[in-house]
C-alpha cells in the first residue's frame, strides 16, 4: 500500500512508524521544526517514561507529491481548512482520523464525497522534545480498536481492505457502521473534558477539584441530551443514566490514571484550546450542517 500520513504529531508519527515497520510504502508529511527533526533523526519512539528511544527511518515530505492508495489525516480540528485545500488535487482515498463533529459532508464538498472515510485514533502519548512517548501496551489497550467507517455506514471492499491492512501491521482496527454518530458522541464527551482539564492546568489538578468535575459532567450530559441520535458506543449513555456521585468518582479516578496523564490531555497548549473551540462550534451546529471554509464564505 502506498500511504501518505498527513500530520506528524503523536498519533500520526506512531501510525507512520508502525506501517513503515510492517513494510508499507509510507511517507510522513510534516512542516517547520518537526520536519527538520524528522529529517535529522527519523521518528523517535519511547515507551512512556522509558529512558531509551528507538529510531524508525520513515520517509518525510513537506508537500504531497502524487497519487496514493490511501491518505490518513492526523491533524487538529481547527487545521482542517488548509488540509482539505491541499488535498483537493491529490489522488487517493482519504481517511480522516481526528476529532470531527461536523459530519462528512463538509469534507466531501472540498475533496470529493467518494474519497471520504471517517475514523478516530485510539493510540495516545505525549511529545517529549522530538521523542514520542507512547502508552504502555496492556490487556485493555490491546482490546481497544481504531474505529473506521464509510460515511453512509456501508461495509465496502475498500473499508474491509483498509481494516485488514491495519491489522496485518499490528494496528487493531474495526469497521464502525455509525462512525459519524461515534465522532459526535466522542466530541460531546471530549469538549467538556478537554476544556475543564485546560482550565485546571492538567488532568490531576482537575481530579483534585470535585466541583469542577461535577460541572464538567453536567456539560457532558447536556451535550449528549442535545444529540439527534443515540450515543455510539452505547456505553456513553451511562453518563446520563448513572448517579452523579458515582460518575464523579469514576471520572476523578480516570483523570489520575496513567491513561489520562500520558495522553494529549496533558497538552494544555494554545493549539489544544483552539481545537476544542472549533469542536464546540461543530457540536452547537445541527448534525450534518455544512461548515464553509473561511476563504469560501
Amino acid at each position: 500500500m502506498k500511504l501518505l500520513v498527513y500530520g506528524a504529531g503523536v498519533c500520526g508519527s506512531l501510525f507512520a512508524a508502525r506501517m513503515h515497520e510492517a513494510g508499507h510504502d509510507v511517507s510522513l508529511l510534516a512542516r517547520g521544526e518537526r520536519l527538520t527533526a524528522l529529517r535529522r533523526h527519523g521518528v523517535r519512539l519511547a515507551e512512556e517514561d522509558g529512558p531509551a528511544a528507538r529510531r524508525v527511518p520513515v520517509p518525510v515530505i513537506e508537500h504531497p507529491d502524487s497519487g496514493y492508495d490511501l491518505i490518513t489525516v492526523f491533524v487538529r480540528t481547527h487545521q482542517m481548512d488548509a488540509v482539505l485545500e491541499s488535498l483537493a488535487g491529490v489522488k487517493g482515498d482519504v481517511l480522516f482520523l481526528l476529532n470531527w463533529a461536523a459530519g462528512p459532508e463538509t469534507l466531501g464538498a472540498v475533496i470529493g464525497h467518494e474519497r471520504v472515510l471517517l475514523g478516530f485514533p485510539t493510540t495516545g502519548g505525549t511529545m517529549d522534545g522530538d521523542v514520542i512517548r507512547y502508552r504502555k501496551t496492556n490487556f485493555i489497550t490491546r482490546r481497544v480498536a481504531i474505529p473506521i467507517g464509510e460515511p453512509d455506514g456501508r461495509t465496502t471492499p475498500r473499508l474491509v481492505r483498509i481494516v485488514e491492512t491495519f491489522r496485518t501491521a499490528g494496528i487493531n482496527a474495526k469497521a464502525e457502521p455509525r462512525m459519524d454518530a461515534w465522532l459526535r458522541t466522542h466530541a460531546a464527551f471530549e469538549v467538556p473534558l478537554g476544556q475543564a482539564v485546560h482550565a485546571a492546568g492538567g488532568p490531576v489538578a482537575l481530579a483534585d477539584d470535585p466541583a469542577a468535575v461535577r460541572s464538567m459532567l453536567r456539560l457532558m450530559r447536556q451535550n449528549l441530551a442535545a444529540m439527534k441520535t443515540p450515543p455510539v458506543p452505547r456505553a456513553f449513555a451511562a453518563l446520563r443514566a448513572l448517579p452523579q456521585g458515582l460518575l464523579v468518582a469514576v471520572l476523578r479516578r480516570f483523570l489520575k490514571s496513567p491513561t489520562a496523564v500520558n495522553s494529549g490531555l496533558n497538552a494544555t497548549s494554545p493549539a489544544a484550546a483552539a481545537e476544542l473551540d472549533r469542536l464546540a462550534e461543530q457540536l452547537r451546529a445541527p448534525a450534518g450542517a455544512r461548515e464553509v471554509p473561511p476563504d469560501r464564505a
